[in-house]
């Protein structure tokens, strides 16, 4: 357990705004006080598939909760871009936000359902190549109008941070 919360801390790590925001709202502390009344006993080898999934998760409840540069700086397309462009990619989660409230009265919470790894992996289930893991995130939007819609999520680790592509 407590390896698994160390691969989810680094990939919501507080150089992409997470963890400060995720504190502040509750959600890391009650993960931490959950994790550290666990055993501390190494749990094997690292499910990524499901850190890509539960970093997918946090993104999309930084944009629920409002933090829209946040979610951007989720994203791999973010690094290094200019700063029209992340104006513009705010703006478009702003947008989809705002599509998704006319259309369904808003996203009321994100569930993770699964994340599968999209990357060549060894018989044990684990990335053959460290350097270049892939997954998708399977989420389940609940809707504000009682209606839910499963969505993928493609991942990429970039310098051992989960990102969506």
């Amino acid at each position: 357990m407590i390896k698994t919360f160390r691969n989810i801390a680094n990939s919501l790590s507080d150089k992409y705004k997470l963890l400060p925001s995720l504190y502040g709202r509750g959600l890391g502390v009650g993960l931490f006080i959950s994790l550290s009344l666990t055993s501390c006993k190494d749990d094997g080898p690292i499910n990524h598939a499901d850190l890509a999934a539960e970093t997918a998760k946090a993104y999309y409840e930084q944009l629920l909760n409002g933090d829209i540069a946040a979610f951007v700086d989720g994203t791999a397309m973010h690094v290094d871009v200019v700063p029209t462009y992340r104006e513009q990619l705010e703006t478009n989660m702003k947008m989809f936000l705002g599509q998704q409230e006319r259309d369904h009265k808003g996203i009321k919470s994100v569930k993770k359902v699964k994340g599968a790894l999209t990357c060549p992996t060894d018989a044990e289930g684990q990335p053959k190549d460290t350097a270049h893991i892939t997954a998708n995130a399977f989420l389940i939007f609940n809707y504000g109008d009682n209606t839910s819609e499963q969505v993928v999520v493609p991942m990429v680790r970039v310098n051992g941070t989960w990102m969506m592509r």
